[in-house]
């Protein structure tokens, strides 16, 4: 009977503060779709730095004039050196072929370049994409090298933007989160006072403050729920419109890992979590510091 009654209660308040609670669920919403939209990017960066870090190469070009022996001498030191996992050597006329593909769609730029202007490398993996620097400093200075070159640069500015789009949600969420517990408080205090009169019946009954609070905390909890729940709604349409669909080239390229379903789905039961523990401290502390209840 007491379980029924602190249920009735709970939900006689959304209903009797029905636009507040609209208020509240929305911005609930919003601030947890943008808390785990920024989660999912960030375990997605992390797994792109690590499939880039995979692919990154150390070009070492050679100079126009580097004979067979510089060449021989090289590739001894490269199979030697604990920093290499391997190397390929690329020709004047593999360079020229790769320079073109990567330009197919400019005919008129690959028609201005000849294979002669292009020099010969050796393509290098290393073990640690982070051995770069020493790398490049242990073969700049060799006989035979014009330059050490690494798409590390590139990669790194990639990172730098993306950790930015990164940090910008989060801040975002956070800033959502706020006013989220703001209107959580405001709407407890209110419908703690729109009830003040059944309030002070049930303490003068010997009501528990805990039985007295627990309606108000339901409601903040329900609410939060309900915000989770739209929030991880429109995680699945961006998954459905975005991912799947307007950015799929994008991961279909295998620079960016995919955003899985399971990724998707396990983050719908953490949404809830956070939104229920949250609504249901504010309403509690809410309750217990500004609200004689």
């Amino acid at each position: 009977m007491r379980a029924k009654f602190v249920l009735s209660e709970a939900a006689t308040g959304l209903w009797r503060n029905v636009t507040m609670t609209i208020a509240m669920i929305i911005t609930t919403a919003i601030s947890l779709a943008l808390l785990g939209a920024g989660g999912l990017l960030y375990v997605q960066i992390q797994e792109t730095k690590d499939l880039l870090r995979n692919k990154v190469e150390v070009m070492v070009f050679l100079k126009d004039d580097a004979s067979p022996q510089d060449k021989k001498a090289l590739e001894e030191k490269f199979r030697d050196d604990s920093l290499v996992r391997d190397f390929e050597f690329e020709s004047r006329e593999q360079a020229h072929e790769r320079f073109k593909e990567l330009f197919k769609h400019s005919p008129d730029f690959v028609a201005g370049v000849s294979k002669q202007a292009l020099p010969e490398s050796y393509r290098v993996r290393l073990k640690n994409p982070g051995d770069y620097s020493a790398l490049a400093d242990e073969y700049k200075s060799e006989k035979g090298v014009s330059r050490v070159s690494s798409q590390q640069e590139t990669v790194s500015q990639l990172f730098a933007m993306i950790d930015a789009i990164k940090n910008t949600t989060f801040i975002v969420a956070v800033m959502q989160a706020v006013a989220a517990l703001l209107l959580m408080a405001n709407t407890i205090q209110v419908a703690a006072y729109s009830r003040r009169r059944e309030v002070s019946i049930m303490k003068l009954v010997g009501a528990s403050n805990w039985y007295v609070r627990l309606p108000f905390v339901l409601e903040a909890a329900i609410a939060g729920l309900i915000g989770a729940l739209l929030a991880w709604l429109g995680l699945v349409v961006a998954k459905v419109m975005l991912i799947d669909k307007a950015l799929k080239p994008i991961f279909t390229s295998g620079l960016i890992p995919v955003i899985e379903w399971s990724d998707i789905m396990m983050t719908g039961p953490i949404l809830a979590m956070v939104a229920i523990v949250v609504a249901g401290v504010t309403g509690w502390s809410t309750l217990r510091f500004y609200v004689k209840v």
